[in-house]
């Protein structure tokens, strides 16, 4: 088992603090000198704690005015998963079809509570962004990136789950940093307006079963142009791998 160097001793034990002392976000912890003489270390060892646990949100340095419980997002979470799909991506592993295949499961495990309590106005939000996919697909000939997310974050609203939130928004964010590094094409917006449309039709009728089925028929052609691309190993299936890869995710 790896051993922990006394930063990360130091930030666990700064963790701890916080849990048993019921803090919040925002609220103030203790100075560096309480924390010094707290857990008998060092100046120097609990500025590197604190400057490691703030890189991760856990407390926000405030100049002037000390340190407090930091905002506890996502935001480190999205970078590293990031990180990781592209580093995999481009080394021609299924980084990128590993995001889809957990994203996928989340999606179609929660979409059967959307469908037991829509209300109506998230419904009426969620027709009137395919009827903006329908348009673009018409007038351009694709679908916005930012349209196709609008509508699993509108989906997902009634549930009122602010982590469920970002961890989605962690797995858009991660999925765009894959993208990035390819010129790719996306898949026919025909078909992914049809997707799209079979959702909110099957949400509609609060027919739970019925839009599993469609968001995993979302997701089937994004799964097998995935698996059919050539496996790691060579240059050049790598990059072909990474090509087919970046273009299936498109609609997503």
């Amino acid at each position: 088992m790896p051993r922990t160097t006394m930063s990360e001793d130091l930030q666990a034990r700064i963790r701890q603090l916080i849990l048993d002392r019921g803090l919040g976000p925002g609220a103030p912890i203790p100075t560096e000198p309480e924390l010094m003489e707290l857990f008998d270390v060092s100046r120097v060892s609990v500025r590197e704690a604190l400057k490691a646990l703030q890189a991760l949100r856990v407390v926000e340095i405030r100049r002037g005015s000390g340190t407090v419980v930091g905002s506890l997002s996502l935001a480190p979470f999205a970078e590293g998963l990031a990180f990781r799909a592209a580093v995999r991506h481009r080394s021609g592993q299924a980084g990128l079809y590993e995001l889809m295949r957990v994203r996928e499961a989340l999606e179609a495990g929660l979409i059967v509570s959307v469908a037991a309590s829509v209300p109506a106005e998230d419904l009426e939000v969620l027709q009137g962004i395919v009827a903006e996919m329908e348009r673009e697909a018409v007038e351009e000939g694709r679908i916005a990136r930012a349209t196709d997310r609008a509508f699993h974050q509108a989906l997902y609203r009634s549930l009122d789950n602010h982590l469920l939130s970002e961890v989605l928004d962690a797995f858009w964010a991660a999925m765009e940093k894959v993208r990035g590094d390819f010129d790719d094409g996306h898949q026919d917006p025909r078909a992914t307006c049809a997707h799209h449309r079979e959702i909110v039709a099957a949400v509609a009728a609060g027919d739970g079963p019925r839009a599993e089925r469609a968001m995993r028929t979302h997701f089937d052609g994004i799964r097998e142009r995935l698996t059919a691309a050539p496996g790691p190993g060579t240059e050049t299936g790598a990059a072909a791998g990474g090509t087919r890869a970046a273009s299936a995710a498109r609609g997503a």
